[in-house]
Parts: C-alpha cells; structure tokens; sequence
C-alpha cells in the first residue's frame, strides 16, 4: 500500500521539485500540494493522506502552527518538516507542535525519502545536517526556559506573523476576520507580553523566534 504524501510550501517551485522526486520512488504516491497553512488543513481533512511534507514560512498561517493543528486529535497524518532554518529554535517549535520529523531543504532527495517512509512508519527523523548540539539540548536533556512564544495563544500567534509579514491593521482584520479596534488591541497586548515597545521590535522578535 502507497505512502499517501500531501506537499505544503508556498514556493511552487519546490512543490513540482518534491513531487518530481516523490513520484519516481516506489510506493510512495503524492495526493496533493498546498500553498500555506490553511490549504494544508482543507486539503489534509479532504484528501486523507499519511504525511504531510510541510514547509514552516508560508504567509498568513505558517507551518508550525498548521502542524500544530494536524496533530492535535487522534488519527491525524504525520508530518514530516522540510525547512531552510535549521537553529533550534525552529526545530524545538516543530518537534513540540508534533511533527514527526525535520529535514533541511538542503538535503540530498535520497534523505527526503528516507523522511518521508521513516515517519510514515511512526518513526522520528532528524536530518543529520541539524546541529548535534541543538538535539542534545532540546530532545535529550530537555529543555529548561520556557520560549516566550509559549505564553501567547494561537491567535496572537498568527497576529505576530502577519505584523512580521508587513500587513495593516486593516488586512490584519480582514484576514482574521476581526475588527481594526480588536487588532489593535491584540496587538498591544502582545507588545506587554513580549515586553517590546514598538512595532519593529515586535517584527524583530518574530524573526528571531521563526514566525517569519
């Protein structure tokens, strides 16, 4: 039976590039592609594959947070991370999101096939290009101080991306569906949170911690 695999990067030149490469493996069959984080839900709930190849940056609703998502409830696909960032703070996020494994786009295809059947199987992968240091400190020995990412919820997660991103109050509210006032005031509650003081240091925090 065909490991079901869905691809999510917002780079379509990626996406062709992995299901060049998927589909001459034997038994291992691409189902679909997606071009950011809410794709990714609709098109895992509709197409029922058994991994999700899944970028972290994609505009509006990033990997991590749609990783995050699939992983919540029983009976979900598995999901394997294929990222350009290889700090660990990328890859603590992902890992604790629940993904099953992370590779770095700067692997060879033969170890993004190796990903993909090892975490198909129920298997954890890690690309032997992440830092032996970063496993050690966050899967081994565990991971002491609390990322200040942990104290904010999913919704003013997704506001931090879109301020890195660039986007208005008002896009902001049109893409999450709420009112300028309401943005506004996620907003300075974010800036208390995070204890920054202005915008920019709020977008510089984003990048630092990989919403952006």
């Amino acid at each position: 039976m065909s490991v079901r695999v869905l691809l999510a990067d917002d780079h379509a030149v990626v996406r062709d590039g992995l299901r060049a490469l998927l589909a001459t493996e034997p038994g291992i069959e691409v189902v679909g592609c997606a071009a950011d984080g809410r794709e990714a839900l609709a098109a895992a709930a509709a197409l029922r594959p058994d991994v999700v190849v899944m970028d972290i940056n994609m505009p509006g609703f990033n990997g991590i947070e749609a990783t995050r998502d699939l992983c919540a409830g029983p009976g979900g696909p598995k999901v394997l991370i294929l990222s350009m960032h290889g700090s660990s703070e990328h890859v603590f996020r992902a890992l604790q999101a629940g993904a099953g494994g992370y590779v770095l786009k700067e692997a060879a295809g033969a170890e993004v096939v190796d990903a993909v059947r090892a975490v198909a199987a129920g298997r954890r992968y890690l690309s032997r290009s992440v830092a032996e240091t970063a496993l050690q400190a966050f899967l081994v020995e565990g991971r002491r101080s609390r990322s200040p990412l942990e104290s904010l919820s999913a919704r003013e997660r997704q506001l931090l991306q879109l301020v890195a991103e660039g986007r208005s109050n008002q896009e902001m509210a049109g893409l999450l569906s709420l009112s300028v006032k309401t943005v506004e005031t996620y907003r300075s509650r974010l800036m208390q949170k995070l204890g920054v003081n202005d915008v920019a240091a709020l977008v510089r925090f984003a990048l630092d911690h990989g919403l952006a």
